[in-house]
């Protein structure tokens, strides 16, 4: 597990871009799985700028997005879908019949998950899989009490989630309370991991998943038993560790 630590979340940003950028150079039609929420905003702008001003090709690639609401439309403003088209795929050349986001509508939800599992699988696995992390230690939608060899499956969101996630919404009642997630055992089959955290609000977090024992409770600290698991995170998130991290290696 190697922690990089940047001084601010622009720094953070760049640094992550960087990662995904050589990915993409070294292996043209890499797998790469995407996050949503705040955190990877300024990652994918910088990967925008480099497809516009540095020509990186995003042509090849295949992409997983990490999780989808039940309920939501891909039209809706709230849905992973239109998240990822407006922040990211509709600015770079990505290819429309590569893009796998979950179905938050699908017919068959237990279904469509065994369906979302062979593909990643068809496609060789996820090379570098992004994340970010809850409060509450959460990686997509695996909440506290997840099993850490979970699949790809449907998920009750606890109220600490749709409380953060509330913002986005006109009413506390529209908060969808279920989602379609990758498990936690899916996430740890990528070749790679990129967890990103800014901001003094995921410090606690981000100590845990570094420093605390592995448990379900917080699903995050699995990641230290991942053979490549990266984690950037600005200087607010490293705040509470207990160790002077420059570039930790473990």
């Amino acid at each position: 597990m190697l922690v990089i630590i940047k001084k601010n979340y622009d720094e953070m940003s760049v640094e992550g871009a960087k990662m995904v950028a050589d990915l993409i150079r070294r292996k043209p039609n890499c797998v790469i799985g995407f996050a949503t929420g705040g955190t990877p905003l300024g990652l994918y702008k910088e990967l925008i700028r480099m497809h516009k001003e540095e020509g990186l090709d995003f042509s090849k690639i295949t992409t997983f997005n990490l999780d989808e609401y039940v309920g939501l439309p891909p039209e809706h403003s709230q849905s992973y879908h239109f998240f990822m088209w407006e922040n990211l795929f509709k600015h770079i050349n990505v290819d429309p019949r590569y893009v796998h986001i979950p179905q938050g509508m699908a017919v068959d939800i237990d279904e469509f998950c065994d369906w979302y599992e062979e593909r990643i699988k068809y496609y060789g696995g996820i090379d570098l899989q992004i994340l970010g992390i809850g409060a509450n230690g959460h990686i997509a939608f695996n909440e506290p009490g997840s099993s850490l060899g979970s699949r790809t499956r449907i998920k009750t969101l606890k109220q600490e989630t749709r409380w953060d996630n509330k913002r986005f919404f006109e009413s506390d009642d529209d908060v969808p309370q279920y989602a379609i997630t990758m498990g936690v055992g899916t996430i740890m089959d990528s070749k790679a991991l990129l967890l990103l955290a800014s901001g003094k609000g995921k410090a606690t977090a981000i100590k845990a998943t570094v420093e605390g024992p592995i448990t379900a409770l917080h699903p995050a600290t699995i990641v230290q038993m991942h053979r490549k698991a990266f984690i950037i995170c600005d200087e607010g998130a490293a705040s509470t560790l207990s160790t002077e991290y420059s570039g930790y290696l473990s």
